[in-house]
């Protein structure tokens, strides 16, 4: 793993003004971190655009979580919901009779059990390969058979288990409730700080990665800058929220106007397995260290209290309900 960039913003400004010291890759991350901090930022994407052939960010992956702390599905386009988030993303979400939340937070016998989806999202079908009750494969109609899973997942949990439907979904935040966002390269900068071991450990892939995390969209270079062997980098993403709560950072995916918030804090369930729910040590400790020592230069640090955050939460206002996001559409900075 590579060390963290400088934070000397003389120096970085003095780089800018002498292009050809520095290489067409990395101009363009280096002007973007410069945009948060110039008194005229249309001019330095003016001289972007003339210096080089800038990394457009797009759309590289949608994946919904239609049961909330399941398995996701991954589609080719979304609808924002009313609330702001997306159409069928973690709609039924479980409860025990006390009102509390059955989730990956609360129990980690939920990552056993499969959730597969038809092409349609009209269905779902929920499995527990390899149990020993003989707990059976079942098919639901998807969303409105929630009151018939709920007796599939109270034999599962061998308790009485409420599902509940709501249109809005059952977002993590209510203030930022649209959907995480998070660049490729900051998953597979996460799977490399934690490769396979001596002890047996497999390591943590990309795909793994993913499901750790379980962000919403995904973002990527555009292709023909990965023509060129271009990237985004890692933790691109963190320039989508600004430096204090009140800061605002606008930006659109496609036709959809986006608000960054702040850097997602996680929670218990990445450090485990999202098959058998088995637990790494360490993991918090050792992502928390990699993620301090790999901070990039436009990563607002007043923002991070601790560094176990991954991914921006985002809002999105009502008028954007029912527009529609694709693979593919480009991330815009307002």
């Amino acid at each position: 793993m590579g060390l963290a960039p400088g934070r000397n913003a003389n120096a970085e400004e003095r780089i800018a003004l002498r292009p050809s010291f520095m290489s067409f890759f990395l101009l363009p991350y280096l002007i973007t971190s410069l945009l948060h901090r110039s008194a005229n930022p249309s001019a330095l994407l003016k001289y972007c655009s003339m210096s080089s052939r800038p990394v457009v960010p797009i759309l590289s992956g949608i994946r919904l979580h239609p049961i909330k702390s399941l398995d996701p599905v991954s589609v080719p386009e979304a609808r924002i919901s009313p609330s702001g988030g997306l159409a069928l993303d973690r709609v039924w979400a479980l409860y025990s009779v006390d009102g509390k939340w059955v989730n990956g937070k609360r129990t980690s016998a939920i990552h056993l059990i499969r959730a597969a989806y038809s092409p349609d999202l009209r269905s779902v079908t929920l499995s527990v390969p390899g149990d020993r009750r003989g707990i059976r494969t079942h098919t639901f109609s998807f969303p409105q058979a929630h009151e018939d899973a709920a007796e599939w997942f109270s034999v599962f949990f061998e308790q009485q288990i409420i599902v509940r439907y709501s249109e809005n979904g059952f977002p993590d935040d209510t203030i930022a409730s649209g959907p995480t966002i998070v660049s490729t390269a900051s998953l597979r900068a996460v799977s490399e700080w934690f490769p396979p071991a001596p002890n047996g450990f497999p390591g943590i892939g990309l795909e793994e990665a993913r499901l750790r995390f379980r962000a919403s969209l995904e973002i990527a270079a555009d292709p023909a800058a990965v023509d060129r062997g271009e990237t985004l980098p890692a933790f691109w993403e963190d320039q989508l929220f600004g430096e204090s709560e009140r800061s605002v950072v606008r930006f659109r995916i496609g036709n959809v106007q986006f608000e960054g918030s702040n850097p997602c804090a996680r929670c218990p369930v990445p450090p485990r397995n999202p098959l058998t729910g088995e637990n790494l040590d360490g993991f918090q400790k050792r992502f928390t260290q990699s993620r301090e020592a790999a901070l990039p230069p436009w990563s607002p640090r007043e923002r991070f209290d601790h560094f176990y955050r991954l991914s921006t939460n985002t809002r999105v206002a009502p008028s954007e309900s029912g527009k529609l996001l694709r693979l593919g559409d480009p991330l815009v900075l307002s």
